[in-house]
């Protein structure tokens, strides 16, 4: 796996050109450039009814991406608000931003997440919102560390130990849970629960 500068790789994703992966405060992610979602499908092995999701630094990028009323877009935020960044994926109505290969299987919704991790954030915060998902093969457990996905995708790009620790500096970095974010979908009469993983809707942690 090419390990390359901060602005190496957030230059090249942003411009479609290649995949790169990141830890998150979940499982690490694959992560594309959205107009590029193609780019996962392809290195997953995935077919292409199964669904990305755009994670983002903020709630405030993601926005653009989902469509509701003035009252739906308050709820929506009242619960970002609350769980944001954090392993929660909230499936909203899809504005037409959104590309048609990221939903193939449901075109009218998409999934957004805000994670709480300083190395996703950061690079997040540089390329705007990112087509991801687990870095692993379709239909195969999420791989849980860099050594894995280094011989399991060995052209996505990676960020240098010196720039991952220039990011991190002297913070404490939440420790990924390896388990999946919990997934919830937004309804005419409230939320539905997809999949429960991380974190639950009254904002407790899973414990194994």
């Amino acid at each position: 796996m090419p390990q390359v500068s901060f602005n190496e790789l957030t230059t090249k994703v942003s411009a479609g050109s290649d995949l790169a992966s990141f830890p998150t405060d979940t499982v690490p992610a694959l992560a594309a450039c959205p107009e590029h979602a193609a780019l996962i499908f392809a290195a997953k092995q995935r077919s292409l009814d199964k669904p990305l999701i755009l994670m983002a630094a903020t709630i405030k990028d993601l926005l653009d991406y989902v469509r509701g009323t003035e009252a739906e877009r308050y709820q929506w935020e009242s619960v970002a608000n609350q769980y944001f960044p954090g392993a929660l994926t909230l499936v909203l109505p899809a504005s037409d931003r959104v590309p048609s290969i990221m939903h193939s299987h449901d075109p009218t919704t998409i999934g957004v997440r805000v994670p709480n991790h300083a190395i996703a954030q950061a690079i997040l915060a540089r390329t705007g919102a990112l087509a991801t998902t687990s870095a692993n093969l379709s239909g195969q457990p999420p791989l849980q560390t860099m050594t894995d996905i280094e011989a399991q995708f060995p052209t996505v790009l990676t960020l240098t130990s010196q720039d991952t620790q220039q990011i991190i500096g002297t913070q404490n970095p939440i420790a990924a849970s390896g388990i999946p974010s919990t997934v919830i979908r937004w309804r005419d009469t409230g939320w539905e629960i997809l999949r429960q993983g991380a974190i639950d809707l009254y904002g407790s942690r899973h414990k194994d």
